[in-house]
């Protein structure tokens, strides 16, 4: 396992695929770690050069006290991983939480991206934000263990709940060993600011991809809303819920090559 040190942490990372070309960079959600990628990795790493790394406070990057959490501190972050592995201009590719990064970025850091993809995301505040602080509350105290249904309620849609996959068990198995410092990095996705006027100044295509399911960010949070937002475009992928990435990752790598041939 790669290791970075960069921003005053240290980063897990994978890099695979050729070394000439176009870069992906894959950005998680909240509650998962780089692996949730493995699936659009696999499609496309024998033509891009594909980095998938772990959150700070996250999967096996560094742990991190709350205040160093913010979605801001995540995006100087991704930022320096994307210099200090002399990547160029990358397509920046997240998932909820991932795609708060990506958007961020998109916003203040053109510099560095080719492309931002926005999956299962928004550019907006928590609207459910009431509703999540006892949760968070109970997370805290407790870890996610007691908290594993709820989670996997929020984080997957009506298909892949019903489905009783080896996916979604590895998952729900993963969410239930999750220490109570994960309530830390929950804590700055609930009170994340809400950056839409902010990306009115965005000029690298963007794409958003929702998940008809998605229990969390249903459209048009997660399409109409970020596409008005950046100028970019938005899909709608049936079947899945808010982690639109791991549920159905034919489609999305489908809609994925159609925005990487025209970005």
């Amino acid at each position: 396992m790669p290791e970075i040190a960069v921003n005053g942490t240290t980063l897990a990372y994978d890099d695979t695929g050729p070394r000439t070309g176009s870069t992906l960079v894959f950005s998680h959600s909240l509650f998962f770690n780089r692996t949730m990628f493995a699936p659009l990795v696999a499609h496309f790493a024998d033509r891009y050069r594909v980095i998938t790394y772990d959150h700070r406070g996250q999967g096996e990057s560094a742990p991190a006290a709350l205040p160093d959490l913010s979605m801001d501190v995540l995006t100087e972050d991704a930022a320096a991983l994307i210099e200090a592995l002399d990547l160029g201009r990358v397509h920046f590719i997240g998932n909820s939480m991932g795609g708060f990064v990506a958007l961020r970025l998109a916003a203040r850091r053109p510099d560095l991206l080719r492309s931002a993809v926005a999956l299962g995301s928004s550019a907006e505040e928590e609207h459910q934000a009431v509703h999540f602080a006892p949760l968070l509350a109970k997370m805290r105290a407790e870890g996610a263990a007691p908290l594993v249904d709820v989670v996997t309620y929020i984080m997957f849609g009506d298909t892949s709940l019903a489905s009783e996959s080896p996916m979604l068990a590895e998952w729900r198995a993963y969410f239930a060993a999750l220490p109570e410092s994960i309530a830390d990095s929950a804590h700055h996705v609930i009170h994340r600011d809400n950056i839409v006027a902010e990306l009115a100044s965005v000029e690298v295509p963007v794409l958003a991809i929702a998940g008809a399911e998605d229990h969390t960010y249903p459209p048009p949070i997660s399409s109409e809303n970020i596409a008005s937002a950046t100028g970019g475009r938005h899909v709608t992928v049936a079947g899945a819920g808010h982690s639109v990435a791991l549920e159905q990752p034919a489609e999305v790598a489908a809609h994925l090559e159609k925005h990487l041939s025209e970005s």
